[in-house]
């Protein structure tokens, strides 16, 4: 195999493993994944101090939002009690990237993501 179909297989598969996005992006227009989005929308991105989320009306209140440092790290963890949900971006969090995960009561993960904190 030569470096070039190495790097197109690394990069095929970097693409389709990476985050649930959901929304037309690549992932659900050329690989035909549903684009259902369960997060509407987060912000502000960049955070400073306070990272809010809401969600889709069809998400469940046993599901949980969980946010991980960059480096795999919990940071935080809340379950949904209404529609949309705030994290107090304390000083555990510092400057750079942070992945959320919004799972379901089983463990099972319905979406992810990724947003910047800018201290």
């Amino acid at each position: 195999m030569t470096k070039r179909n190495l790097l197109i297989i690394v990069i095929l598969y970097t693409i389709t493993t990476g985050f649930v996005t959901g929304g037309n992006g690549f992932y659900d227009t050329f690989l035909g994944a549903p684009a259902t989005t369960k997060v509407l929308r987060f912000y502000p991105n960049p955070a400073t101090t306070v990272i809010n989320f809401e969600f889709d009306q069809s998400v469940e209140s046993t599901s949980v939002i969980a946010i991980y440092s960059f480096y795999g790290k919990k940071m935080s963890e809340q379950r949904l009690s209404n529609k949309k949900v705030s994290f107090i971006l304390d000083d555990h969090y510092t400057r750079g990237l942070y992945v959320f995960q919004l799972r379901d009561q089983a463990g099972r993960l319905i979406e992810s993501g990724k947003f910047q904190v800018s201290k």
